[in-house]
């Protein structure tokens, strides 16, 4: 019989957990470059594109406030924006309430990339998953974005607002 008390269990076990999740961690992240890089049908800039998510889902943006919301260096959405513009993907329009200031709104081409993406997406995680039970994948779903939500709370500035894909509750 173990001498370990059950609170000691438990520390070990989360320990445990806490090391495999950081070795799982790097392999996801390789794995999601990997897969964006070789599993989209669009042939544009991917990090450009990535941009027309938050767009679309809260409306005309100032780029600052993209860059914040994108956890991004505001230079490298800078260089992303100016390709969404040239494709003319988005376009810029005067700031209503700062008229030195401007939005990003995005046009109808880009809801349509947006809107690819979001299909091109839906498609390869729909083969990924093929052989889960409906329970795991709204196990894994659920707990995906309550883990996404609790990074996000932990990032400093105003990173702590979940965003739920729109319908979607949480």
């Amino acid at each position: 019989m173990s001498s370990t008390a059950p609170g000691e269990r438990r520390s070990e076990q989360r320990n445990r957990a806490m090391e495999r999740l950081s070795e799982q961690l790097p392999r996801f992240l390789r794995l999601i470059s990997a897969a964006r890089l070789q599993l989209s049908s669009d042939p544009r800039d991917r990090a450009a594109l990535v941009l027309l998510y938050p767009l679309v889902r809260l409306g005309p943006l100032r780029q600052g406030a993209l860059a914040d919301e994108m956890h991004a260096d505001p230079s490298t959405v800078s260089r992303h924006v100016a390709v969404l513009v040239a494709e003319g993907l988005v376009r810029r329009v005067a700031d209503e309430t700062d008229g030195r200031a401007t939005r990003l709104v995005v046009t109808d081409a880009g809801r349509a990339a947006h809107d690819l993406m979001r299909r091109d997406a839906a498609a390869v995680l729909d083969r990924i998953t093929a052989g889960w039970g409906e329970t795991d994948l709204t196990d894994f779903t659920r707990l995906l974005g309550r883990f996404l939500d609790d990074l996000a709370g932990a990032l400093p500035g105003d990173a702590a607002a979940p965003t739920p894909p729109p319908g979607e509750p949480r």
